[in-house]
């Protein structure tokens, strides 16, 4: 097995969030372009990639069962090198190395310009190469021309519009792995959409860490309102969503293209981790309960027709009984029409590490399927109202569990994150969006069939 000349082929695992996807997805036409094939065997593979998540302790675990895997395969095949890249690389640097013998290049967050030079280094000498720097302050410079192969279905893209985060969340450590927060220039992110949608993509889904803050750290500033608009003018896009909204700054200006921009889908991501305003100070939230209950209100009277979805954690340190109860109630009010639940987990390195009065995993665990079986009621109630009705409807695929049906998402449903609509009546194209009319519907999924 050879590293060098044609037909190099590498093999990658990708793992965490939509934003570690997108860095994946570049390294991906990075590859390409060094001259290297993809291969879904590993065994088959000149070089195996991990690309990692070390957001908590779940994600970790799932990060280091995964280079493992790859550096017992290394292990048989002479030659085969492994690079970790990406989230746990930044978090541990060498020491990630010594916990696992095998890696050969070791790549920190937002340093993917450094990969390559890397791979070569350790190609020429045969030892360990690694990169794991303090994060920049600045953005990295983008290629002239960036390629990047999608491993989304054709039609559907995420778009990373900024990297870091400013945010001291006390159960955070994203800012410690991905460094302050820096907006990409409009003009880039407008120039990759347009490049997506001469590829076939209809669908955007904005990402960031905090997608609100959007602009405010150029010069000359500008937000995320200003970013839609300019996106919303790119021919063959016809659904952008926007994930990951801060609650605190989403603005008057903001609702207001959701509700003029027919692109812009009225589709709000707000993670609020909380509704109880001591548990969201021990977080360092800037939010409060007063404020957060005035926001839904302004949105559901500003965008009676939006989608909404949050997350919250349970467990957090010091959560009482009260607490926990006020989140119930609040949930229970139905604001929301997709929900996560996270228990709380325990980071090194963050505010909330130090933290007493650390509420037991048994406890969580039960406050968490608490929660989720009370918005699955609500869930199920809100579907039910879809009855009868017509929806616009992006084709996605044929269903693997289900041959004859077709699944689709409407524009209140996110990619992965959401229910899905299952069409079963034709064989509509992926990639189409369709008027669906629903006839039945469950806790998480409607169903329906294509409209006359």
């Amino acid at each position: 097995m050879t590293d060098q000349g044609p037909g190099k082929r590498v093999g990658v695992v990708s793992l965490g969030c939509p934003k570690n996807l997108v860095d994946t997805e570049n390294m991906l036409g990075q590859f390409l372009q060094q001259g290297y094939s993809l291969t879904a065997d590993p065994e088959e593979a000149d070089l195996l990639v991990v690309n990692t998540c070390g957001f908590k302790a779940d994600a970790e675990a799932e990060s280091r069962e995964a280079i493992a895997a790859m550096a017992e395969i290394k292990s048989r095949h002479p030659g085969q090198r492994l690079v970790v890249t990406g989230c746990l690389a930044q978090r541990y640097g060498a020491h990630l190395a010594q916990d696992i013998p095998g890696i050969d290049v070791l790549v920190g967050s937002a340093q993917y310009e450094q990969l390559f030079p890397l791979i070569a280094a350790n190609q020429t000498t045969g030892e360990a190469t690694l990169a794991v720097a303090p994060i920049s302050p600045t953005a990295a410079p983008a290629p002239e021309k960036p390629v990047r192969l999608l491993t989304t279905p054709a039609h559907t893209a995420y778009v990373k519009i900024a990297e870091g985060c400013n945010n001291p969340c006390a159960f955070c450590i994203i800012p410690q792995l991905r460094g302050r927060f820096r907006s990409r220039p409009l003009e880039e992110i407008v120039a990759e959409v347009q490049h997506l949608s001469q590829q076939g993509v209809v669908e955007i889904n904005l990402v960031s860490q905090d997608t609100t803050l959007y602009g405010r750290d150029l010069s000359p500033r500008l937000s995320l309102a200003h970013l839609l608009r300019r996106l919303a003018q790119v021919e063959g896009i016809a659904w952008i969503r926007c994930l990951y909204l801060y609650p605190t700054l989403i603005t008057q200006e903001l609702l207001a293209v959701m509700a003029s921009e027919k692109k812009v889908l009225p589709y709000l991501d707000m993670p609020l981790q909380h509704s109880h305003s001591a548990v969201l100070a021990r977080m360092k939230r800037a939010e409060r309960y007063a404020g957060i209950v005035h926001l839904l209100k302004r949105i559901r009277h500003q965008l009676p027709q939006a989608s909404l979805r949050t997350t919250v954690i349970v467990g957090f340190p010091g959560e009482s009984k009260k607490e926990f109860r006020h989140l119930y109630r609040f949930v229970g009010q139905g604001w929301f029409d997709h929900l996560g639940v996270f228990t709380y987990s325990d980071e090194p390195g963050t505010v909330a590490y130090h933290l007493t009065d650390k509420v037991p995993a048994k406890t969580a665990r039960k406050r968490q399927k608490a929660l989720m079986l009370l918005q699955q009621r609500i869930s199920r109630k809100k579907l039910r109202a879809w009855r009868g009705k017509t929806l616009e409807v992006l084709v996605e695929s044929i269903s693997a569990e289900h041959p004859g049906l077709v699944l689709g998402r409407s524009k209140a449903q996110a990619p992965e994150v959401d229910g899905l609509i299952y069409i079963n009546a034709g064989q509509p194209q992926p990639g189409r969006i369709l008027p669906v009319t629903i006839t039945d519907s469950h806790e998480y999924d409607l169903v329906g069939h294509c409209a006359p």
